[in-house]
């Protein structure tokens, strides 16, 4: 009798039903497991303590993710 465990492939994707801008940070909350707007508000955050650099960042997520 084989018990080979089931194991499901996670990828990160943007999102195209729960999206704001892109769907980058919909897509990082459902790989991460978390809800969206708590990926939203430290984007937010970050942008603003980080004197926009994280604009970059998402910028570059929003061309290099493929879309789900």
């Amino acid at each position: 009798m084989s018990t080979t465990p089931h194991t499901t492939t996670r990828r990160l994707v943007r999102r195209t039903d729960d999206r704001m801008v892109a769907g980058v940070c919909s897509g990082v909350a459902d790989y991460l497991g978390v809800d969206p707007t708590i990926v939203r508000l430290a984007v937010v955050v970050g942008t603003v303590l980080g004197f926009g650099t994280l604009i970059v960042a998402y910028v570059l997520a929003w061309l290099l993710m493929p879309e789900a």
